[in-house]
């Protein structure tokens, strides 16, 4: 497990932005040592420590005991174990059995099962499936067959898309320790992490993995990364002699304990094993995704059966989820009733004398009023968006999200690692003669030729290549040598090089993919590469003035401090540097009040602009023994040279991104577990705290979560706007923020990278995790996966978003015209009746099905690959309680669809009663409706059959026009795009502009002719023969059409619908 060999410390400077005060000399403040503070603390406890205190535990007392507030003696004696000697082989094997293995359970995926239901569980997929039975049941075995065809492809197309998203979201998840060393019967012995049980003694070293939530108990300058748990950007010093008064304490303060999936940054230590598996914080968070979150403990039996069934009914009639599918379920039962008025108006016509033409004909106009294609093609839409976000790195796990993306109103985002880059720079550096340098525009915080630095007001300079020391201004080469050889952090350029500081090199570039890394503390890291951006680093400073290293007194986290000391050949005088939190170094320096109080008056405005400040010391002292041995010596009397600020820089890409979303109405908001000053900076530069806001409004943007988890739900919602920035973040935190969202009507998406964003992702209504250093419980609970961790990839996922919910309207209003107009034509048709008093079919039941899922399908599809407009990213975000389904839309689909409907209906009765004798050689039964025209060809159909054909021809060319023609809502085909093209023939480039919409048309206008033309096919199957002279009546019926579309267009724009102005302020109120 990580480093097991491995037993030197990395040493750290790494301060808290605000030190300790007050504080004992080896005493964290707010905690008490296991020495004379602790045996007072323990006195309420028991004092001494009886046998009684130890029994009542064991009786039962543990689950209520926090570890964290307990000495190591008292744990042993709970948890039953020995810190030197361990667990016994046989004991361990015993709690193994008892407690099950260290597992966290909930990053299985889902299955294939559940992926399939997803893909049925939709009332559309359910009305087709019931007319498929209903088709086969009166042996109407064609148009069964074509509706299983469509549910099998809806099916399909879903399965393979989720399923796919499903294994990359696996081939993401990280590993957890997969091993570690324990001591078991007084040896140590390595493990599996699965085997790890309550009791176990575990040894842990630089760079391990934390297998399970463990109480310290011994370590040498010990420190984690815990930012996945707490939001924490920077590894936080543990303790274990301390202990805890409160066990409430939130878990970043817990410095006496190590949670699991947690990584050791500095030193080694010792802990025993207080938790494993979903017992663990990690597991307890898990658990939160797994469980109903509002169950009802006092439910009868009957109630909690009752809310099963309802919820079940509700998902599989996909009345839970995204608004469009709510939307679209509700439309599909509301269309299913339709179809059902519909079957009772044809048998009521019929007087209910219901024979198998009755019933095929109730079912026609039923499957008339019934898009099939639309799931097939929304389902398509919506993968190939998908491939266009994994082109983004935006990897979606259910399609549904895709859509549900575009409608987002608030972004409620995590700081570290998500609008950050989760690496520290030195930001600032102030020298003691007043110099000021500002590092900015770094992309790659271990490059150092990444960004400029700019000393005082000098205009800033493109470091496209490393300076030289003569630029820096006198005083700093002493303090940059201090930076370097007070410092155990190492940066490569990834070359193969002799040296482990290829940084020398004076030509490198930052134009190509940067490949450096570092090893060590984030800030050691940080100061070590501002060296290097002049040459600096510690293998050349070392080499250039020929010193070796004499002394180390190492960072110790209750000093706060590092010192060292050179010495060169030759030379009586040894260089000492120390750098360390201000309040740590500023008692040792030998300077006057009037500097102490500049240096902290300078060190308070860096803390002020949320950076995390080190001061900066050296003296030259003669070669003595004390230097080695006493650290007091060797730390006294020193000369302040400066002060560093270091901080967590925002990605390049986010404060453009914040931007972006402002324009688009939609509000960031940052939930952080980090400090508040540290926050707040953040916000200002990447705009989440922007111009636009008061000094007042600002300042209640910014809210400590303490304070917020304060306020009761009711006092949430009388705030006049939410916090734009919550420091100090919990999990519970996340996800009240959420909750009050909802509760003003907003429409949130919750990114995040840590187990403690989990919750919150689940809870939101679009999570997005992060997908490089995203803990696996995150994206177990996401919708969506950024395979690069960029804030700005979601700005894209929301564009793509918005341009498929634009789509969806244009392929929406093209279905279901074709389908007003089928329903229009049927039921007028119900007064076309032949000799026997039975109603005739305008158009036949596979001629509808033609129409619906082969011509309409792939123009629907066409639709749904427009490209996005030009202002798709300066609207505010659309009104989610209206949906698709705008008073717009309504408006338009009836009235294309009775456009279409009647010029059907008129191509059909001018064939049927145009008399014709002189056309055609047969007799013409012109002014007749046939004998039994519905069932087969006979000669008395011909004029049926030529009539149908008519109908179908015209229906299927009017459909390829509306295709055209709905690209926009409210511009006319012939000037769609006036920016960019303009003249009588701008037409052409419209139309050519989706190739894939122009081949559809093109494809669907060749197919109508042989459909009309092939013998047998077009009278045994489609009902209909060739035609010949009746092109004509449908090219009039083209021509009135177009007329009529582009009237009903520019009396809308005359009117001043559809013209979008961009005013409306950002959804900033939630």
């Amino acid at each position: 497990m990580g480093i097991e060999d491995q037993i030197t410390v990395e040493e750290s400077t790494e301060p808290p932005i605000c030190g300790y005060t007050n504080a004992a000399p080896n005493t964290p403040p707010g905690h008490r040592t296991q020495g004379t503070t602790a045996i007072t603390s323990l006195a309420s406890l028991s004092n001494p420590p009886t046998s009684e205190k130890v029994a009542s535990f064991l009786a039962g007392v543990e689950n209520h005991i926090e570890p964290h507030t307990l000495t190591v003696e008292n744990l042993e004696r709970l948890l039953k174990t020995d810190v030197k000697n361990g667990l016994t082989g046989g004991e361990a094997a015993r709690r193994l059995e008892h407690d099950g293995p260290n597992k966290v359970e909930g990053a299985q995926g889902l299955s294939v099962w559940k992926i399939l239901l997803r893909q049925v569980s939709n009332s559309l997929t359910l009305v087709l499936i019931l007319v498929m039975a209903l088709s086969f049941a009166i042996h109407d075995f064609i148009e069964g067959g074509v509706i299983a065809a469509v549910i099998l492809l809806n099916i399909v197309v879903g399965l393979v898309q989720d399923y796919r998203a499903e294994q990359t979201i696996q081939s993401l998840y990280a590993l957890s320790a997969p091993t570690c060393k324990v001591i078991r019967s007084e040896q140590v012995t390595p493990i599996k992490a699965e085997s790890l049980v309550k009791g176990d003694i575990v040894l842990l070293n630089v760079g391990d993995i934390v297998p399970a939530d463990l109480r310290l108990v011994d370590g040498l300058n010990i420190s984690t990364d815990e930012a996945l748990l707490t939001g924490e950007s920077l590894p936080i010093s543990k303790h274990p002699e301390a202990i805890l008064n409160d066990a409430d304490v939130p878990l970043g303060d817990r410095v006496n304990m190590l949670y699991s999936a947690s990584t050791i940054t500095r030193g080694r230590g010792k802990g025993i094993v207080v938790a494993i598996g979903m017992a663990t914080e990690v597991g307890k968070i898990a658990q939160l995704l797994r469980t109903n979150p509002n169950p009802d403990e006092n439910a009868s039996k009957l109630y909690a059966y009752w809310k099963r069934v309802k919820a079940g009914t509700r998902s599989i009639l996909g009345l839970d989820g995204t608004p469009l599918q709510v939307k679209l379920s509700k439309f599909a039962l509301l269309l299913f009733a339709l179809a059902i008025i519909l079957a009772i108006i044809v048998f009521s016509v019929s007087l209910w004398n219901v024979d198998d033409e009755v019933l095929i004909y109730g079912i026609c106009v039923g499957v008339a009023v019934i898009p099939e294609s639309l799931i097939a093609v929304l389902t398509i839409s919506m993968a190939v968006g998908t491939k266009a976000m994994a082109k983004g790195n935006v990897i979606v796990r259910k399609l549904s999200a895709l859509e549900a993306v575009g409608g987002v109103t608030n972004i409620c985002s995590d700081k570290t690692g998500t609008l950050t880059q989760g690496k520290m720079i030195t930001r600032r550096v102030w020298l003691r003669d007043g110099s000021m340098a500002t590092v900015e525009a770094c992309t790659h915080p271990f490059d150092p030729s990444s960004g400029t630095v700019t000393w005082g007001s000098q205009k800033p300079e493109s470091q496209n290549e490393l300076r030289s020391t003569a630029q820096l201004p006198p005083g700093a080469r002493k303090f940059i040598e201090c930076l370097s050889l007070c410092n155990n952090a190492t940066v490569t350029d990834g070359k193969q090089a002799p040296t482990d500081d290829a940084a020398e090199t004076s030509t490198t570039s930052t134009a190509a993919v940067s490949n450096w890394t570092a090893v060590g503390e984030p800030t050691e890291i940080a100061l070590h590469v501002f060296a290097m951006r002049f040459g600096m680093s510690k293998t050349m400073v070392a080499q250039t003035n020929e010193v070796h290293l004499l002394a180390e007194h190492p960072f110790d986290s209750s000093c706060k401090r590092m010192t060292v000391a050179y010495s060169s050949p030759g030379s009586k005088l040894v260089e000492v540097y120390t750098k360390g939190a201000l309040e740590a170094v500023l008692p040792l320096l030998d300077a006057t009040d009037d500097v102490k109080a500049k240096f902290t008056a300078e060190a308070e405005s860096l803390a002020a602009e949320g950076l995390r400040v080190l001061c900066i010391a050296h003296k030259a002292v003669e070669n003595t023994v004390a230097l080695k041995e006493r650290r007091e010596f060797a730390e006294s009397s020193l000369t302040p040279l400066g002060l560093a600020g270091l901080y967590d820089p925002p990605r390049p890409e986010t404060a453009g991104a914040v931007k972006r979303c402002k324009v688009a109405g939609i509000s960031v908001h940052m939930l952080t577990g980090d400090h508040i000053k540290t926050a707040t900076a953040i916000a200002h530069e990447v705009g989440i705290l922007g111009s636009d806001l008061s000094a007042a409004e600002a300042a209640n943007s910014t809210v400590p979560a303490a304070v917020f988890d304060a306020l009761t739900d009711a006092q949430i919602d009388r705030l006049e706007r939410l916090p734009l920035v919550l420091a100090r973040c919990s999990p519970s935190t996340k996800v009240r923020m959420v909750e009050a969202m909802h509760r003003r009507g907003a429409f949130c998406v919750m990114t995040g990278d840590g187990v403690n964003d989990s919750p919150a992702l689940k809870r939101a209504d679009v999570g997005i995790a992060m997908g490089l250093n995203g803990s696996d419980v995150a994206k177990e609970a996401a919708d969506m996966v950024l395979t690069d961790d960029n804030f700005a990839s979601i700005v894209t996922a929301v564009e793509e978003g918005r341009r498929l919910f634009d789509n969806i309207q244009k392929f929406l209003l093209h279905l279901l015209v074709s389908n007003i107009a089928q329903v229009i034509l049927l039921l007028v048709g119900l007064s076309f009746k032949d000799a026997e008093g039975k109603s005739v079919f305008p158009l036949s039941p596979i001629e509808i099905l033609w129409s619906n899922l082969i011509t309409s399908s792939f123009l629907a599809l066409g639709l749904g690959l427009e490209e996005a407009q030009p202002d798709i990213m300066l609207r505010p975000p659309h009104d989610l309680r209206v949906g698709v389904f705008t008073k717009e839309i309504i408006i338009d689909k009836m009235a294309y669809g009775v456009f279409m409907g009647s010029l059907c209906i008129a191509s059909f009765t001018s064939v049927i009663y145009t008399p014709m004798h002189n056309i055609y050689p047969q007799v013409i039964y012109y002014n007749a409706l046939g004998h039994d025209c519905n069932a087969e060809y006979n000669t008395t159909c011909g004029n049926v059959f030529r009539a149908r054909a008519t109908t179908y021809a015209t229906l299927s060319f009017l459909l390829l026009l509306t295709a055209w023609e709905v690209k926009h809502f409210t511009r006319s085909l012939f000037n769609m795009y006036p920016e960019m093209y303009s003249g009588p023939f701008s037409v052409f480039r419209t139309v050519w502009r989706n190739k894939f919409l122009f081949g559809a048309v093109l494809a669907g206008f060749l197919i109508t002719f042989p459909v009309i033309y092939l013998p047998v096919i077009n009278r045994i199957v489609f009902k209909h023969e060739a035609i010949g002279i009746e092109w004509g009546v449908v090219a009039a019926c083209v021509l009135v059409y177009i007329v009529l579309v582009e009237l009903w267009k520019a009396g809308k724009r005359r009117v001043g619908k559809g013209i979008i102005i961009h005013t409306q302020p950002a959804f900033g109120e939630a």
